[in-house]
């Protein structure tokens, strides 16, 4: 399988997320990753699906390359690379224009809502994430 089509998220920077050097906060750009990748899966799955799984961040490894400021206009691109069994990982990079701003690696699991257990996807709705359709 390859990795899902890019899936291109705007992200609105908040007065509250610039911080006391005049820049966006680092910790803010992990609340635009979350905020892009369930997002990102919000966009492709059925309603129904969207109601039964939850998704909780396990791990996220970012690298900053640039400072984001209060006027930019920033994307985040969310690539899903691989689902295996209740994880799914994905790269994320936050761009302004052509500049890369920061790098991000994550894994998910994926929650049954009413549980709060782990749950693997089906196979059919997996496969959606990975379309040429997306």
């Amino acid at each position: 399988m390859t990795d899902s089509a890019p899936y291109r998220f705007a992200v609105a920077i908040d007065p509250s997320d610039i911080d006391f050097m005049g820049h966006v906060n680092n910790a803010s750009y992990l609340k635009w990753v979350q905020e892009a990748v369930i997002s990102h899966w919000r966009g492709i799955a059925p309603a129904e699906e969207i109601a039964r799984h939850l998704w909780v961040a396990l791990k996220h490894e970012i690298t900053y390359r640039k400072p984001a400021f209060i006027n930019d206009d920033i994307i985040a691109t969310v690539i899903l690379k691989k689902v295996f069994g209740a994880r799914a990982f994905y790269q994320t990079i936050i761009r302004r224009g052509e500049d890369v701003l920061a790098e991000v690696t994550s894994s998910w699991c994926c929650l049954d809502a009413e549980t709060r257990r782990p749950a693997r996807l089906a196979a059919s709705l997996v496969e959606r994430f990975f379309s040429k359709q997306t």
